[in-house]
């Protein structure tokens, strides 16, 4: 599965887009698990004390941010669905 990285993450992960072999019916979280098992610097980016997604870290599923899918982080995801990941980005 590809995920794309932004921001701030970008250097974390050492580029744009990284391939995860994951298998078949995994959750959002799951895959949340497995980007952060492989990177763990991004835990402290990504999640608070309790394991959960920072409210502004936005992880969308084919251009909609998983909170808002039909069963949020628990929700299902294909192999070709595009996973975008953002940090929090601030600018004025």
């Amino acid at each position: 599965m590809q995920v794309n990285f932004y921001a701030t993450l970008r250097p974390i992960v050492g580029g744009r887009t990284v391939h995860f072999d994951v298998g078949e019916n995994l959750t959002v979280q799951q895959l949340i698990d497995a980007v952060v098992t492989r990177f763990p610097k991004l835990r402290q980016e990504l999640l608070n004390d309790e394991g959960n997604l920072y409210p502004h870290v936005h992880v969308f599923v084919n251009g909609r941010d998983a909170p808002y899918l039909p069963n949020g982080v628990e929700t299902l995801i294909q192999a070709g669905d595009t996973i975008d990941i953002f940090p929090a980005v601030a600018g004025g």
